[in-house]
């Protein structure tokens, strides 16, 4: 089944040239059939960009599903047009008396800030607590994944010497997990981050559990069961030129930047990047995807109300 999005979103093209099926709103009303509702808190600049990646994952199953995007209530996105949000885009405050089956928050270039003196923290904590009641499953990319192990169990983040950059090998830890079904015991993920969280500061009592590592760049997936949420420090959604153009966008800024290990071929960023962890994207967003159909409430209003 395909993904239903708004006709005109720019992603629309892009997915159907990819072969991705995507349903017309008035052809998805016709159908007699529940899909899945998924939210997007869309916190990243390039917000174009950034939902097409997800949509291509969540839109790669055989599920239909429905893609709310979601911005924060009053911060003004100064990387996107205006009119693309006010057309494409749904304030929380707007939203938050609904339910989702699942709802993905993205990261944001904040992380060196504390997270008090991000301006939307207060709201993004609301968000966070919104979400066992009103959603079944949520999923937490980079920052957002460090802010809600910060807001949900205390644990700090740790600005790095130097920024983790690159596509690193990971361990796969918990192979019979739900959320890891089909993945390889070792394998890529794009990293892109100047802090990290640590493994000595999981509280013991919490109920996380460690799902994929890798010795130098550290904690890349957490389960926690107890908030039905999946935390990702890294990027698996990322396209395959996103870090060549983070990697020479710093270099125009004058910024001393390594380059992106493991991702140029030869390490000649005059090469272009071959993609090595696409299908790992596709394994772990459709296990997640399945997951959810596997044990949401069939009615929306009683999602929430049951771990």
């Amino acid at each position: 089944m395909p993904i239903k999005i708004p006709d005109d979103l720019p992603a629309r093209r892009i997915l159907e040239e990819e072969g991705v099926v995507v349903m017309r709103e008035a052809d998805a009303v016709r159908q007699d059939i529940r899909p899945l509702k998924i939210g997007l808190l869309n916190l990243m600049p390039n917000k174009i960009c950034t939902e097409t990646q997800f949509a291509r994952l969540i839109g790669a199953t055989p599920l239909q599903v429905e893609l709310t995007l979601v911005c924060m209530t009053d911060h003004v996105a100064r990387h996107t047009p205006a009119e693309h949000m006010a057309s494409f885009y749904r304030p929380w405050a707007d939203v938050r008396a609904e339910r989702f089956d699942g709802f993905i928050i993205t990261g944001a270039p904040v992380e060196k800030l504390p997270f008090e003196a991000v301006t939307y923290w207060d709201e993004l904590r609301t968000i966070f607590d919104w979400t066992q009641e009103h959603v079944h499953r949520c999923f937490t990319i980079c920052w957002a994944a460090q802010a809600a192990v910060h807001h949900f169990h205390g644990m700090p983040k740790y600005e790095l010497p130097q920024k983790a950059f690159g596509v690193f090998p990971h361990r796969n830890l918990a192979p019979c997990s739900p959320w890891l079904r089909g993945m390889s015991d070792l394998f890529p993920v794009p990293v892109s981050r100047w802090t990290e969280v640590r493994v000595e500061d999981i509280p013991a009592s919490s109920g996380l559990r460690i799902l994929a590592d890798n010795e130098e760049s550290g904690l890349c997936l957490l389960d926690d069961p107890n908030h039905r949420m999946l935390h990702m420090f890294n990027h698996l959604e990322y396209d395959t030129g996103l870090l060549a153009a983070e990697y020479e966008r710093d270099i125009a800024n004058g910024k001393e930047i390594l380059l992106p290990r493991n991702y140029f071929p030869g390490d000649d960023p005059q090469r272009p990047p071959r993609n090595s962890w696409r299908s790992h994207a596709h394994l772990l967003f459709g296990n997640w995807i399945n997951e959810i159909y596997q044990t949401t409430p069939f009615e929306l209003q009683e999602i929430g109300q049951a771990a």
